[in-house]
């Protein structure tokens, strides 16, 4: 007991964050205090625990052995201090809170009209902020701290990232309906010979589409790069443009355009919500998900 009386626990949560984050600036973040407050507090560890407990190799931070050794007794006592302190739960009624969200102009289109709705009618004290960007600018936003839930395609996530698949999206192809036989698609032939139309936030990255095309070796000629989805569909009544997109972006096609299937087989993709392991024990953060994974089996037809 002596030795308890030696820390507090602002320290050990300290010492928590900053074995998780292994970064001054970000642990910072994560316990919302200063850096200047952070790096006090890792020097009175250090005295405390008569060790460097985290050393700087290759321009970053590296835990010691005694602190690899600290990391798991340190967090089953964390979770045993959570439970016994935690509140009973969360309600979502009553609850005023911020939460922001990073996801494309396409996971904007299918998730959010189904989420807010739900929101609207569950949660009206919750309000959301949604920002867009790269996988990889989503990806460090989650682990800054800037983002509380990213959505998107996610393939190769490491601790301390967390995901969940919300759906598996497949493609369905648009064009003008006058462009198209009376019944059916196109051949891929056809398909081929016709001019496209490209959505992507960096057009010359690879897509799944043109790396199953890449599988038959043939190309497709995008006559129209762009990364909005809505004026991708407006662009297409009046020409022979093509676009070949995820299914569920084509929720409401206009009604001079007509949806069919592509001619040759496209890989599916998980569509997933992604979010940083510090918010594991966040009651809000889990409810939310949860109601972003009911917002996405709300599955709009496909006209």
């Amino acid at each position: 007991m002596d030795d308890l009386r030696r820390i507090d626990l602002n320290l050990l949560l300290t010492l928590h964050a900053l074995l998780a984050e292994q970064h001054v600036s970000r642990a910072a973040l994560r316990l919302h205090r200063s850096q200047p407050a952070v790096s006090h507090a890792l020097a009175q560890l250090r005295e405390i625990f008569a060790d460097p407990l985290l050393v700087r190799r290759g321009g970053r931070l590296q835990p010691t052995a005694r602190a690899l050794a600290l990391a798991q007794p340190l967090q089953e006592a964390l979770q045993q201090l959570d439970a016994l302190l935690s509140s009973p739960g969360f309600d979502p009624a009553r609850a005023r809170r911020g939460f922001r969200l990073a996801m494309s102009d396409y996971g904007a289109r299918v998730v959010l009209p189904p989420l807010m709705r739900s929101l609207r009618e569950e949660a009206p004290g919750i309000d959301l902020v949604v920002t867009q960007g790269s996988r990889e600018a989503m990806l460090s936003q989650l682990m800054d701290g800037e983002v509380d839930l990213a959505l998107g395609v996610f393939p190769d996530l490491a601790v301390p990232l967390c995901a969940e698949t919300l759906f598996e999206e497949t493609f369905a192809c648009l064009a003008d309906r006058d462009t198209l036989p009376a019944r059916g698609g196109l051949e891929l032939a056809e398909w081929l010979a016709r001019p496209h139309v490209l959505v992507a936030v960096r057009p010359g990255a690879d897509n799944e589409i043109d790396l199953a095309l890449a599988a038959l070796g043939v190309q497709r000629r995008v006559a129209l790069a762009l990364p909005h989805w809505t004026a991708a569909t407006e662009v297409l009544a009046g020409t022979d443009l093509l676009l070949t997109v995820a299914r569920r972006s084509l929720s409401r096609p206009p009604r001079r355009l007509r949806c069919f299937p592509p001619p040759l087989p496209i890989r599916a993709f998980a569509f997933q919500q992604a979010w940083h392991e510090r918010r594991e024990g966040d009651a809000a953060h889990r409810w939310l998900r949860g109601q972003v994974m009911r917002a996405c089996l709300l599955e709009p037809a496909v006209s």
